[in-house]
């Protein structure tokens, strides 16, 4: 659009306050309330504000204290501030994308709160710099900045925009935004902010460019006026140090002191910010996971410093066709001043041969280099080849840090995943066995063995939406059947129907005998909140139940499970162990492994482990009264509503025995939605066939 992302904003701001209706393809709704906007929060397409960021941005500028001043005299606000920048960290998923984008996470995901950063700008001149995230009051914004530019000239708008309308940083609130996972992408970027940086150079003359071609006298702060140099000498530090290390092994001397002292400047930074990291320990983490958190750090810098000198050659190519770029578009062509491509769009440079193609000049420069140096010194140093090696596989190096990282899929061994379902298992006996008509249908808060008062007959509306999952969840690990996920979950909401509540909501706590509320009354967001996700939560699981075959192999996992919690509990109590039990657990384990395929061998595999079952029971029960004869008869209790299940959905397949039209469909285990198709299909059958059908 026109000007970019300034000219947005301009347009924006100018639509809040009535005039530029014209600038806008489609307005839609009431636009008078917009007249009333005093603030507003600018961010990219990649920065994700966190829950109640925004009333803290506002809060902050409505603070007395950074109510902005502006002077007509100076063109400028003098105090307080019109803009407010928080800080931007990397955002979680961004910094996970690649090695290169992991080398920038910048503690993705910390608690600013535990981490307020420092800025000196801030901190010594009460100034901060504007990056284009923040919020900024729009009438002062607009007193700052409305016709103060000239067009097609201010391509990064946001530094000098601070300057004008004084920007302010707030160190302890935090957005989050995707860093580049390419470093083609991150060095397309800096391009672009090398040639904003120079296109606003002429701020640092006495007289500034104006609209129409006129000049005014500069309006800027000497501070503003630092901070637009400092990016410029920031522009042009890859040449200065490229060009310093050439001159080190072919004109300066000792070659190794010039090499050490180029490198060491670029040390230092990273360098000083570590032991500053290191010795700035919160009081509330140990000293041995600072001293951790404090090696990773420094990996990370000394990554990224290696990085910069492996890329010096290509990076101060790109910054020195930048500002002559730059130059030549504004005093000669006087096109493209305004050449912008979007953060999130289209990046051609993929793959090792994009990556070649694009730094093809740091190759050429570092073959030029070690030839020079060859021909004109009879003994060449090492570290030459080692650095001008390095320069020559920068593209391979940087395509290598810029693919996306490989996922790895966790496997769980096969005896990790039967302790972890058995756990399952005996975790849903909690609410099979107390989520029961003495409470209502409703689970009680919790159970204690070693307590006189054992069971705690309360429960608030998380643990009812638990119960209601765990239902769902139960299904899905065939310990219940369909009928009895419909059953407990309709018991469980008819009680909820019946249950005091205050204007639609339920209260806290509640007595699951009487079904009243607990003193003191009161109704819980968080509780609600629960409540409300889990029962979104189960609408979903039970519209998919239609599409789910009516049986499968979940029903014999399910069994397994009961069978090995059921084996762990007759082990640990050897004295009722009959010799018996091992013979008829093989068995059972035999036939669930069987895992057959259609209704009809479910069907006699069903039949086959109930017998098995019953004679379990038998065999166990001739001992004490004991844990393992609950859970065989839990298995027996399982067995039974599964076979009941099947034949209450597929009754005719008692009277098949696999053979013609009926035993072919059978064979093709139906879905719930496909058994009423299926049942309409077998109407028109053989009299004889359909009276047994229906007694059964």
């Amino acid at each position: 659009g026109y000007e970019r992302k300034r000219g947005i904003l301009a347009d924006l701001n100018a639509f809040l306050r009535g005039d530029a209706k014209d600038r806008f393809s489609q307005v839609v709704g009431n636009i008078h309330v917009l007249r009333n906007v005093k603030y507003v929060i600018t961010l990219d397409t990649d920065t994700g504000l966190p829950r109640e960021s925004a009333r803290q941005f506002v809060a902050a500028m409505a603070h007395p204290l950074n109510y902005p001043v502006y002077d007509a005299h100076e063109k400028r606000v003098v105090e307080g501030y019109s803009i407010l920048q928080p800080q931007v960290a990397v955002s979680l998923p961004g910094s996970s994308r690649s090695l290169y984008s992991a080398m920038h996470e910048s503690d993705s995901g910390i608690d600013p709160y535990t981490r307020v950063v420092s800025d000196i700008y801030q901190d010594v001149f009460g100034e901060g710099s504007f990056i284009g995230k923040g919020i900024y009051d729009v009438d002062a914004f607009e007193l700052a900045l409305k016709g103060r530019f000239p067009e097609n000239r201010i391509l990064s708008h946001d530094l000098i925009e601070g300057g004008y309308a004084r920007a302010g940083l707030l160190s302890d609130l935090m957005l989050y935004e995707e860093y580049p996972a390419r470093y083609s992408a991150d060095v397309t970027r800096r391009y672009r902010w090398i040639r904003g940086d120079w296109q606003i150079a002429s701020w640092l003359r006495q007289n500034v460019p104006a609209p129409g071609g006129t000049t005014e006298e500069n309006p800027l702060s000497w501070l503003s006026q630092w901070k637009i140099f400092d990016n410029l000498r920031r522009s042009l530090t890859p040449v200065a140090f490229t060009l310093m290390l050439v001159l080190s092994w072919s004109v300066l001397t000792p070659a190794w002191f010039w090499v050490a002292l180029t490198l060491a400047m670029l040390m230092v930074q990273p360098l000083l910010a570590s032991v500053f990291d290191l010795f700035r320990k919160p009081k509330e983490v140990l000293i041995r996971q600072h001293i951790l958190y404090s090696l990773r750090g420094s990996g990370l810098s000394l990554a990224q410093l290696l990085l910069t000198v492996v890329c010096l050659p290509y990076e101060a190519f790109l910054s020195f066709d930048a500002v002559a770029r730059t130059f030549w578009r504004l005093n000669v062509s006087h096109k493209l001043t305004l050449e912008w491509n979007a953060s999130g769009g289209i990046d051609k440079t993929t793959g090792l041969s994009g990556s070649l193609r694009t730094m093809w000049f740091a190759p050429c420069f570092s073959l030029a280099v070690i030839a020079h140096a060859t021909m004109s010194q009879p003994v060449v140093p090492a570290f030459v080849f080692i650095v001008a090696g390095c320069w020559l596989f920068s593209p391979v190096i940087t395509w290598w840090i810029s693919r996306p990282i490989a996922r790895k899929k966790s496997v769980l061994a096969p005896e990790q995943s039967i302790f972890l379902r058995k756990i399952a298992r005996r975790t849903w006996a909690f609410f099979e066995i107390f989520v029961a008509p003495a409470d209502n249908w409703l689970p009680p808060d919790n159970y204690q063995e070693n307590r006189p008062v054992a069971i705690a007959h309360r429960t608030s509306p998380t643990n009812m939406g638990i119960s209601l999952l765990a239902n769902l969840a139960a299904h899905d690990f065939a310990y219940i059947t369909t009928a009895r996920l419909l059953e407990r979950t309709a018991n469980s909401l008819q009680t909820m129907t019946r249950m005091p509540r205050h204007s639609g909501h339920f209260y806290n706590w509640y007595d699951t005998e009487t079904l009243q509320p607990l003193m003191p009354m009161y109704v819980s967001s968080v509780d609600s909140g629960n409540l409300a996700a889990f029962l979104i939560t189960l609408r979903s699981g039970l519209r998919l139940l239609k599409d789910r075959p009516i049986v499968n192999s979940r029903v014999f996992d399910g069994l397994s499970d009961t069978l090995e919690v059921l084996k762990e509990a007759c082990k640990a109590d050897s004295s009722n162990s009959p010799a018996d039990f091992a013979e008829i657990s093989r068995e059972l384990a035999a036939a669930i492994a069987a895992c057959p395929k259609t209704v009809f061998s479910v069907l006699q595999s069903l039949k086959k482990l109930n017998e098995l079952a019953d004679g379990l029971v038998r065999v166990l029960s001739t001992g004490t009264e004991g844990e393992g004869v609950f859970w065989a008869r839990a298995f027996v209790q399982q067995c039974q509503d599964a076979l009941a299940d099947l034949i209450y959905h597929v009754p005719w397949a008692e009277f098949s025995d696999g053979a013609g039209k009926l035993g072919a469909c059978i064979n093709e285990i139906p879905t719930l939605s496909g058994l009423a198709e299926l049942n309409e299909g077998f109407l028109p059958l053989p009299g004889e066939l359909k009276v047994s059908m229906l007694e059964a």
